[in-house]
């Protein structure tokens, strides 16, 4: 092990970054570093495809190697409910393969907290999910939670695993958040990228994503956000210092349509630099 991360990572515990890899929480390095900017993709759509005609292809799990191969930091993947997408062979086999980041994201049920307890991802965030919705639409109250919510949450970092709640940016939600004892959350950008072509109204989105972000680093929360974003939106986004993680699939998938899955992550963490960049 170097004793140095990769760009986007923390320092790892394994040697040489091996299948189960993961941040070592009491690194000192890890402690000093100024915190960057990690981009990873969902690969929920890969998964769509393949299903819309019952063919093993596309295979996400080909998806996500050449996604972190294009530059991505790490790879998420949403196991819902009713499996439209992601499949649980597919998260066993994100895990067996990836040698980075892998951040699934569940709802929070006994079933969904018992699989990620025997796979343990990385990361697991957790998400409100209804069968009807098309995808996911808001965040997670946690406010008014039932304590089932805390017990998962309990439960996730028994097992070790990192846990990120999928919020709306509420200083209500935020600060229920921290107390629940969450390492990460993400603030949903839902209602920002509604707000295209809306002047006013993306200032006034990307401001109170900026009061969120803010609020969450002051109670020692990692920042990460999602939902919505694009090539052109994410530069405004992550001028907010203290968002240092984007989950984007949609678009990135979209886009590797007609430019190719590597042409489309690469254009997506350009636009990641061009936004970190401004002053």
């Amino acid at each position: 092990m170097s004793g140095r991360p990769l760009a986007g990572e923390s320092c790892v515990e394994s040697v040489e970054r091996g299948p189960i890899s993961r941040p070592n929480r009491t690194c000192s390095f890890c402690a000093t570093v100024p915190l960057v900017m990690r981009l990873h993709i969902n690969v929920d759509h890969v998964a769509t495809l393949r299903n819309a005609r019952g063919t093993p292809y596309p295979d996400p799990v080909e998806a996500a190697r050449v996604c972190l191969d294009a530059g991505a930091h790490g790879i998420t993947a949403h196991l819902r409910e009713d499996r439209r997408h992601i499949r649980d062979e597919d998260v066993q086999r994100l895990r067996a393969t990836l040698r980075s980041t892998f951040n699934l994201e569940m709802a929070s049920t006994d079933e969904m907290i018992a699989i990620a307890c025997k796979v343990v991802p990385d990361v697991v965030t957790l998400v409100p999910e209804r069968r009807e919705e098309r995808t996911t639409e808001g965040g997670l109250e946690v406010v008014k939670a039932s304590p089932a919510l805390r017990t998962h949450v309990e439960q996730l970092r028994a097992a070790d695993i990192k846990v990120s709640l999928f919020i709306a940016p509420d200083l209500a939600q935020i600060e229920a958040s921290h107390a629940l004892g969450v390492e990460q959350i993400e603030l949903h950008t839902g209602e920002y990228a509604h707000a295209a072509g809306d002047a006013a109204a993306e200032k006034r989105e990307l401001e109170r994503l900026a009061a969120a972000a803010k609020r969450g680093r002051e109670l020692g929360l990692e920042i990460a956000a999602g939902h919505g974003l694009t090539t052109k939106n994410v530069p405004a986004l992550v001028a907010i210092p203290e968002i240092i993680e984007l989950n984007i699939g949609h678009a990135t998938v979209a886009d590797a349509v007609f430019v190719g899955l590597p042409a489309a992550v690469r254009a997506m963490l350009a636009a990641i630099g061009k936004g970190r960049a401004s002053p």
